[in-house]
């Protein structure tokens, strides 16, 4: 008797999030089975090759059960609405690691720019180093740290970072909070980036595709693999405004004006709106031209899937009810 090959399965934590939902898609659409855990997963319709756990990433026990059977856990998941990140975050992933220990599973981690200081700019690589001056930033190099040192205990790590996530399942970033108002026409742009001050955007779909050739091509991976995006580099910080204001008047037929973002506002609300208060520490970003070097991604995958800015923005912006 012929034995049947194992199943490709995978477990995605926040699959209702932005690269969650993008990666659970694609594997879906690759032939894998997908395992995905939320607190109120009965809530949850039916999706091709999905099955919903009810449960929470705090929880390992709950973590365990989903990731039966799975070669592949993506730690994707946040605490619910941003509240508590600082104390929080890091027990979530201590349990996706103790749960990688005893499954096998390679652990998939969307990474962040927020890992690198000023010593590391304008221009990063994998091994630059890591030296952070937000409590974010801090949080995330123990979170790199902690995946380190599974890695070093055998088990398999890959982190990809990207720009500033942008896309049709993107409901919570910069783009959608920041730029534009989701569901509503476009009369202005809200630009937060300085005159001349390049900027690094991430189109979700084609972080995931990413994620998804990666995951396919693991065993030729190290135990502890890094890599970056280019996606759409922003040259001058003004780039994506544009574009933005030229699909909606190909749409449309109305021109938006294309505004200054206003961080003064933002600075007075910051103690009544966990988001703002995520943005504002992060202002620094729009404030220095930043860009992580894809070259290793390359020389991994031999290119870099990218949808033209244009198209990208039209599928983001009828997704988020803009162009009506």
């Amino acid at each position: 008797m012929k034995q049947s090959l194992k199943q490709n399965k995978a477990l995605i934590l926040g699959a209702t999030g932005g690269i969650g939902s993008e990666v659970a898609n694609q594997l879906s659409n690759a032939g894998w089975y997908i395992n995905a855990l939320k607190r109120r997963a009965h809530t949850m319709s039916e999706k091709k090759n999905i099955t919903w756990f009810e449960g929470d990433a705090l929880n390992q026990a709950d973590v365990e059960a989903a990731a039966e059977d799975c070669q592949i856990i993506l730690h994707g998941v946040n605490p619910a609405g941003y509240k508590n990140w600082g104390t929080l975050v890091l027990p979530m992933l201590d349990n996706t690691i103790a749960v990688a220990k005893k499954t096998g599973a390679c652990i998939v981690l969307p990474g962040t720019i927020y890992n690198y200081g000023p010593d590391a700019f304008p221009v990063i690589h994998e091994t630059s180093p890591q030296n952070p001056t937000t409590k974010k930033g801090r949080i995330r190099v123990e979170m790199e740290r902690r995946l380190q040192g599974f890695a070093n205990s055998g088990g398999k790590v890959i982190i990809v970072r990207a720009g500033d996530f942008f896309g049709p399942s993107a409901a919570n970033s910069w783009f959608s909070q920041g730029l534009i108002k989701p569901n509503q026409a476009i009369k202005n742009i809200n630009n937060p980036s300085e005159i001349n001050i390049g900027h690094q955007w991430a189109y979700l779909p084609d972080v995931a595709k990413v994620m998804v050739k990666l995951i396919e091509t693991r065993d030729t991976l190290d135990s502890f693999s890094t890599f970056h995006m280019n996606g759409f580099w922003d040259e001058d910080g003004v780039q994506m405004a544009k574009s933005i204001r030229r699909v909606v008047e190909r749409s449309t037929g109305r021109t938006p004006n294309i505004c200054a973002f206003p961080w003064w506002q933002i600075r007075f609300l910051t103690p009544f709106n966990q988001t703002l208060k995520e943005l504002m520490e992060m202002k620094y970003l729009w404030q220095n031209t930043i860009r992580m070097d894809n070259s290793k991604l390359i020389q991994q995958l031999g290119y870099e899937p990218f949808t033209p800015i244009d198209k990208a923005l039209e599928n983001t912006l009828k997704e988020l009810n803009c162009l009506n």
